[in-house]
């Protein structure tokens, strides 16, 4: 299930296993070749083995979700993708790490600089590395991000074999996450004139509602920024700022490698699957049915309008007490 293959017409998800030959929930994930040697993978909601407000594939250890479940989602996570996980605390800030000097493994998934909860019920480990955006050479090493309405953007020079990825919310957009992403690539080798970006799923402009005086600022700082969302209020378009920031930082339209087509295909291609239908009648959201939902879909890249996706402000309209994470991850193969 992880692999959305249009080639051959849409299949029927139900069809297919939802287990691996251990038993465990395959984590269903959207591929995209950003480069030659290099893989993007967008996780989903579908696949995971956690219960409650964070059903599915919750992959964010700082929700309340129960650690073991969230161990074994990227666990599993970790071996349908075939690379180990590197994940670092993320604080809304513009730091970059260097994981070719910070990467060490210190569980069965990869390494976890997170902080969050053990799965024994033990104190959080004291490794903890708090940043937006990680750069690295290394092979087989997936570079993640933790998602649920802002913006991951992932970016290569696979002739370098240089990788990177941010977390881009607003704030961290605000202070240069991707240029000092780009930076740090830069560092290592990489060219500016040879990387390529791609932006993943996050909360669209016409549904990012912010206060008024939010929105000017952002506006101000990335102009043409500002909306009017489709609830009538003031909203800000976190893409359109990203893209912004990239040119800035060398890096233009030409090479920004669209994601948009294949989750589009994935959406269609899980449109009557039965645990997305299930997850939809219990979000407290929207409509209940999972193809009044799809059918309300303008923008699949979009968290809030697309099932698919963990959504903060889906959870926040439904008076959730939390939400899941998904993660946004880049690995040289």
């Amino acid at each position: 299930m992880s692999t959305v293959d249009t080639t051959d017409g849409i299949l029927d998800s139900n069809a297919i296993s939802p287990t691996d030959k251990n038993g465990r929930p395959i984590p269903v994930t959207i591929p995209v070749m950003l480069a030659p040697g290099v893989r993007v993978v967008y996780t989903t909601r579908l696949g995971g083995v956690s219960q409650g407000d964070a059903a599915g594939l919750n992959l964010g250890g700082k929700n309340g979700d129960d650690p073991k479940h969230v161990a074994a989602n990227r666990a599993a996570l970790a071996d349908e993708i075939d690379a180990r996980l590197s994940l670092v605390s993320q604080i809304h800030s513009g730091t970059a790490i260097d994981m070719d000097e910070t990467y060490a493994p210190n569980r069965d998934y990869g390494f976890d600089a997170t902080g969050g909860a053990l799965p024994d019920g033990g104190e959080p480990e004291a490794t903890v590395i708090e940043a937006d955006a990680q750069v690295t050479t290394r092979r087989g090493v997936a570079l993640g991000v933790f998602a649920a309405d802002c913006l991951p953007v992932l970016l290569a020079d696979a002739e370098a074999g240089v990788i990177g990825v941010a977390h881009c919310g607003r704030r961290g957009l605000q202070q240069g996450v991707i240029g000092e992403t780009v930076r740090m690539m830069t560092g290592k080798g990489a060219s500016v004139e040879r990387m390529v970006a791609t932006l993943g799923p996050c909360i669209c402009g016409d549904c990012y509602e912010v206060g008024e005086s939010i929105a000017a600022e952002f506006d101000a700082r990335f102009p043409g920024t500002a909306t009017t969302t489709r609830f009538g209020g003031p909203g800000i378009d976190i893409a359109a700022a990203a893209l912004q920031e990239l040119a800035a930082a060398g890096i233009t339209d030409d090479r920004i490698v669209e994601s948009r087509p294949r989750v589009a295909a994935a959406t269609q291609y899980l449109s009557e699957d039965d645990e997305l239908a299930a997850l939809c009648r219990t979000d407290g959201e929207g409509e209940p049915e999972l193809a009044a939902r799809i059918d309300g879909v303008r923008h699949s890249l979009c968290t809030l309008e697309n099932p698919l996706w963990y959504s903060h402000r889906r959870a926040a309209l439904a008076d959730k007490s939390g939400e899941g994470r998904m993660l946004a991850l880049i690995v040289r193969e």
